[in-house]
């Protein structure tokens, strides 16, 4: 029986925003991976937790973005793993829990260039596939990639989660960088 395969794009989503959404789209509908799973962690050990938003507001936030789009789903996984959040430990919880997928780590290029810091990081090739997009700034050679690591050529976005919260903090109007729903729900908490 051919797995279902399934991408895991995770991060802090501190918050989510149209980069995310439109990245994890292309994936869907050109081939990449059958579904994307957006998996919030609640600590990632190369940030500082002070940072961050609350877990379950950029859960929330995450359940609101993805809307019904058939093809993604927020995930609150690490919320149930010891903290700090490895990605090793996720993957291999993942396997665990649903053998009926094949999982498709999600990376962007500047991730990957640091890929050597993260926990186990030869075992995670190794033992995963591993899907790297393009950001600008931070090429990679592709003639020098393990197997199951492959460049995704999606569009670019030069958006990211901290220039909105600055933004925001700012009093910058930054709806078209977020979805309507997100962009609502953070003006109504404030």
């Amino acid at each position: 029986m051919k797995k279902l395969k399934t991408g895991i794009f995770s991060g802090s989503f501190n918050p989510i925003h149209i980069g995310h959404l439109a990245l994890a789209n292309y994936l869907c509908e050109f081939g990449e991976v059958d579904e994307v799973w957006f998996v919030v962690s609640p600590h990632n050990p190369l940030k500082k937790p002070a940072d961050l938003w609350p877990d379950e507001l950029r859960l929330r936030l995450v359940q609101l973005a993805i809307g019904d789009y058939p093809y993604f789903h927020a995930s609150d996984f690490e919320f149930h793993l010891p903290r700090p959040s490895y990605t090793i430990h996720t993957l291999d919880c993942l396997k665990k829990a649903y053998p009926d997928r094949e999982f498709h780590l999600i990376i962007g290029s500047d991730n990957w260039q640091r890929f050597g810091c993260w926990r186990e990081s030869e075992r995670i090739i190794a033992e995963n596939q591993l899907l790297v997009y393009p950001r600008p700034g931070y090429p990679v050679n592709k003639d020098l990639l393990p197997t199951n690591v492959r460049i995704v050529k999606s569009p670019t976005f030069e958006i990211s989660s901290t220039f909105i919260r600055y933004a925001l903090a700012e009093g910058k109007d930054v709806r078209y960088f977020l979805h309507p729903a997100v962009y609502e729900e953070l003006h109504r908490q404030k």
